[in-house]
Formats: C-alpha cells, structure tokens, sequence
C-alpha cells in the first residue's frame, strides 16, 4: 500500500497558477507563509535571504516589465522577491571579528546563501498552498538583474534569486508530470545509464502530456524542450553582475 497522508497529498497537488483573484492576502496570512519559510533548514543557522513583499502596483509593473512583461506579476495581490543575503551576516559580525579576516564573499557562501533562500521559499509555497493560496516562481527577474536590484535598493552582498507571485488562484492548470523516480532517484551511487534510459521514458509521457495540453498544437518531448533551452544563451550577464556585488571573490 503506498504511504500518503495531508501533506504528501498536498505536495502532489502542487501546479503553477499563474492567474489570481482580485483577493488581496492578509497580512496575517503573509506573516504566517513568510514565518513558515523562516522555519526551513539553513546552513549553520546563518539564515543568508531576505525576502521583499511587493504590494504597490507602480512598482509591481516595473518589475513586470523588467521580467519579461510577465502580466501575472502585475495581477497577483503580492510579489515576493527572494534575496540571497550575505550583506546582514557580513554587517552584524563584523563588530565581533576583532581584526581578523573575513570570507562571506566567497564562492561557497554564495552558494550557502542561495540554498538557504531556495530551501526557505520552497517551505513558504508549500505553507501557501495549505491555505489555499497558489504561487509562482519567476526566474525572470534575474533578465534584467542590476535594474531590478537598484529598484529594490539591494545593497552589497544582496541579489534577487527570483520572484514568486502569491494569490488566490483564479484558474489551476492540469498537474505537470514530473520524471519517473528511477531518473532521479539512485541507490548507493550515481547511475548514468539509467537516468539517461528513464529521460527516454520521460521523454514519452510528456510529449502526450503537451499533446493533451495543447489540443495537438504541440507534441514536444522533454528532451526536445530541453535542447532548445540549452541552445539559447540564458543570462551570461550574471557572473559579472554577482561579482560586481561583491560575492565569489575567493
């Protein structure tokens, strides 16, 4: 018998809902998705991320347009902008430090920092959804990320990892079928050959996924999708950018 329980069927309901109700979400409500994501594992305890709450239209346009006109961004009632934060580590220790050296610019702190932000608003969608809220991630406001962070005021140390609208939905899309676990799940040890078998598998089970969704506009596998992502250049401007912030130094 296959173990489930609220949760587990809470996670396997998670979709993208990418239009919202014109419901704003409390500010109780907030509090408690955002103190859901505070409780996330984080390494050392540091707690590297800051997260912004965008309310006001104006500035939910700029951000819109600066993220690809992505129009969802505009309509849901708050946009959350997730901040890899090593600025109030660096700030607040330094007292301690007495003259000795200090390394939050290097290349694993930065790494650090955007697995705990990561790990932090994974635990806040999740708490979302429990109340009946529905989110998005948006990589896109990463497209034009020195714009977006002087909007914000990020300081030194601080960079925008991505954004993620918060609603009520007004419409749930289908759920989209993730790879077989054999592709991902491996024991004692990383196994090429399955994994490169069961993307095949995969490569099955979307391209009808994309079939149905579309109405038979478009039958593209995984595969297919995958090497059209890798072929267009994505963002070259961000190891510049995250230097000029001050992170991977050492």
């Amino acid at each position: 018998m296959k173990p489930t329980n609220e949760t587990l069927e809470l996670l396997n309901r998670h979709t993208s809902v990418r239009q919202y109700q014109d419901k704003p979400v409390s500010d109780e409500l907030l509090a408690a998705v955002i103190g859901a994501g505070q409780m996330a594992s984080t390494s050392s305890n540091v707690q590297a991320y800051t997260v912004i709450a965008v309310t006001e239209p104006a500035l939910k346009a700029q951000l819109s347009a600066l993220s690809g006109n992505q129009a969802y961004i505009e309509q849901c009632p708050v946009f959350l902008v997730w901040c890899a934060d090593l600025y109030r580590l660096r700030e607040a220790s330094a007292p301690h430090l007495e003259g000795k050296p200090s390394y939050e610019d290097t290349a694993e702190n930065l790494i650090v920092a955007t697995v705990d932000v990561a790990l932090a608003a994974q635990n806040a969608a999740v708490a979302a959804e429990s109340f009946g809220l529905g989110i998005v991630y948006i990589g896109g406001i990463r497209n034009q990320i020195a714009a977006v962070s002087e909007l914000l005021g990020l300081p030194e140390l601080v960079y925008p990892v991505f954004g993620m609208c918060l609603g009520y939905p007004a419409a749930v899309n289908g759920i989209r079928p993730r790879l077989p676990q054999a592709a991902v799940l491996h024991h004692n040890g990383y196994n090429a050959e399955a994994a490169v078998e069961q993307a095949r598998v995969y490569d099955t089970i979307s391209s009808d996924y994309m079939r149905e969704r579309t109405g038979g506009q478009s039958a593209a596998s995984w595969s297919e999708m995958m090497a059209g992502r890798l072929a267009q250049p994505a963002r070259l401007h961000m190891k510049e950018f995250l230097l000029s912030k001050g992170f991977m130094q050492r």
